[in-house]
C-alpha cells in the first residue's frame, strides 16, 4: 500500500471538502443510530435465546427479520430512484425510535411473547430493509469527487465502533435486564433522525416523481433488471455475495450459540473473541482512509482475501482463546480491506439514477442467501457439532470465491481496479 497521491490541483479543493455539512451530519446520524442498534441487536438475540432454548427456533425468529427483505427491496428499489431518499432516512429513523420505545414498554408491563416478538421482527426488519438501500443510496451523492475512498473508509470504521456497545450490553444484560437497552436504541433513532432532517442534498433523480403509477413502477424495475443484466462484472460480483451472504448468515446465527453453551461465561468470551474482530476492523479501516491500495491491484487483493477470510473463518473455532482472538483480528483487517475494494467500486461505477435499483437487488438476493443459511443452519445446528457446521458454511464461500469470482475476473478487474 501507498499514501495517496494528488495528482492535480485542481482536485485538491474537491478532495478537502469531504468533511462538508452534508457528510457531518449523515455520518453523526449513522453513528448515534448504530450505536443503539448493536446494543437492541445483541439484547434480542439473548432475549430470543433465553425464552427459547433452541438453536432453531432462535434460527427462525432471524429468519422472520429478513423475511421482508426478500419482498421490499422489488418494491423500495424503483421507488427511491425517484422519491427523496433523504426523507426516506429520517423518516424510517423516527419511526425506528417508536417502535423501540414500544418495545420498552411492552417488555417493562407484561411478559415476553414469541409470537408478539415475530411480529415485531417482521416490521423491523422491513424498516431495515428499505432504510439501508436507501441509505446506500444516499451515501455517495454526499462525498465529493475523489473521496469515496476516505469516505467508504469511514463508514467501515463506524461498524465496528458501535459494536464496542456488545460489551456494555453484556454487562447489563446480567446487571439491569432488557428493557432499558430498548429505551436507549429509542432514543438514539429520535436523536440520529434530527440530525438527519438538516441534511440538504441535492436529489435530481426526484424530478420524475410524480410520473408514478403501476406501468411507471414497472418499466423502473425492468431498467433496473436491464442494466445488471448488461453489467456482467456487477452481477458476478452480486451473485458470489449472495453466497457469501449464505456463509456468514449461517455461521452468525450458531455462533453466539455455540459460546453461550460453554458455560456461564461463555457471553462473555462470546464478546471478549467479537471484540477483537471489532479491533481488526478499526485498524483496517484506519490504515485504508490514510493509504491507497494500487490500483492495478485491488482485484488479486479483494480475491486473495475472499479466499483467506474462508480458511481462516471456517477454523477458528478449533483453536484455543487466544488464537481465535488472533484469528478474528486479523479477518477484521482484511475483510474491511476487500469491503472498500468493493463498495466504493461499485457505489461509484453505478450512475446515480440506476443505484437504488442496484443496491435493491443486490440486498435481495444477498438477502435470499441470509434467509437460506440462517434457517439450514439453524437446523443443522440442532443436530450436527456447530464448529462442522460453521467449517462447512465457510467452505461453502471459499468454493464460491473460486468459481464466480476468479473465472470472471476480466469482467470485474475493471470495476474493482480504478481510482475512486
Amino acid at each position: 500500500m501507498r499514501r495517496a497521491d494528488r495528482k492535480d490541483t485542481g482536485r485538491i479543493d474537491m478532495q478537502e471538502k469531504l468533511w462538508n455539512k452534508n457528510f457531518t451530519l449523515i455520518i453523526i446520524g449513522t453513528v448515534i443510530s448504530m450505536l443503539g442498534n448493536s446494543i437492541s441487536g445483541f439484547a434480542i438475540a439473548l432475549l430470543v435465546l433465553d425464552n427459547s432454548s433452541s438453536t432453531f427456533l432462535y434460527a427462525l425468529f432471524m429468519v422472520i427479520y429478513n423475511a421482508p427483505k426478500l419482498i421490499m427491496p422489488v418494491f423500495a428499489g424503483p421507488y427511491l430512484d425517484r422519491y427523496s431518499r433523504r426523507k426516506m432516512i429520517y423518516g424510517l429513523d423516527f419511526l425506528s425510535a417508536a417502535l423501540y420505545l414500544a418495545i420498552f414498554l411492552i417488555l417493562k408491563f407484561t411478559a415476553f411473547n414469541f409470537a408478539l416478538f415475530t411480529v415485531l421482527a417482521f416490521l423491523i426488519g422491513s424498516i431495515d430493509s428499505i432504510y439501508k438501500i436507501a441509505y446506500d443510496s444516499l451515501f455517495p451523492t454526499l462525498v465529493t469527487e475523489g473521496n469515496y475512498r476516505k469516505a467508504y473508509s469511514i463508514s467501515s470504521i463506524i461498524e465496528p465502533l458501535s459494536t464496542v456497545m456488545i460489551p456494555v450490553a453484556a454487562f447489563a444484560y446480567q446487571k439491569i435486564g432488557l428493557e432499558l437497552m430498548f429505551l436507549f436504541n429509542a432514543v438514539s433513532f429520535f436523536t440520529a433522525a434530527t440530525f438527519e432532517t438538516f441534511i440538504r442534498a441535492e436529489e435530481r433523480y426526484t424530478q420524475n416523481r410524480f410520473a408514478q403509477g403501476f406501468r411507471a413502477f414497472r418499466r423502473t424495475l425492468a431498467e433496473g433488471v436491464s442494466y445488471i443484466r448488461a453489467e456482467k462484472g456487477l452481477l458476478f460480483i452480486t451473485l458470489y455475495f449472495c453466497f457469501n451472504a449464505f456463509a456468514y448468515s449461517g455461521t452468525g446465527v450458531v455462533t453466539l450459540p455455540y459460546f453461550k453453551a460453554l458455560g456461564d461465561n461463555g457471553v462473555l468470551l462470546y464478546t471478549l473473541v467479537m471484540g477483537f474482530g471489532v479491533l481488526g476492523r478499526l485498524a483496517g479501516g484506519v490504515a485504508h482512509y490514510v493509504t491507497v491500495i494500487p490500483k492495478e491491484k485491488k482485484f488479486a487483493l479483494a480475491l486473495c482475501v475472499y479466499v483467506a477470510i474462508s480458511l481462516m473463518d471456517g477454523s477458528y473455532l478449533y483453536a484455543p482463546v487466544f488464537w481465535m482472538c488472533v484469528s478474528t483480528f486479523v479477518v477484521g483487517v482484511i475483510s474491511v480491506t476487500s469491503y472498500n475494494i468493493r463498495i466504493s467500486a461499485t457505489q461509484s461505477y453505478v450512475p446515480d439514477a440506476c443505484r437504488a435499483r442496484f443496491n435493491s437487488t443486490f440486498q435481495l438476493l444477498c438477502n435470499v442467501g441470509i434467509i437460506a443459511g440462517q434457517l439450514s443452519a439453524g437446523a443443522c445446528a440442532d443436530v450436527l457439532p456447530i464448529r462442522a457446521v460453521v467449517s462447512v458454511y465457510m467452505g461453502v464461500n471459499l468454493a464460491a470465491a473460486l468459481l464466480i469470482i476468479l473465472p470472471n475476473r476480466e469482467r470485474i478487474a475493471p470495476i474493482y481496479n480504478r481510482e475512486v
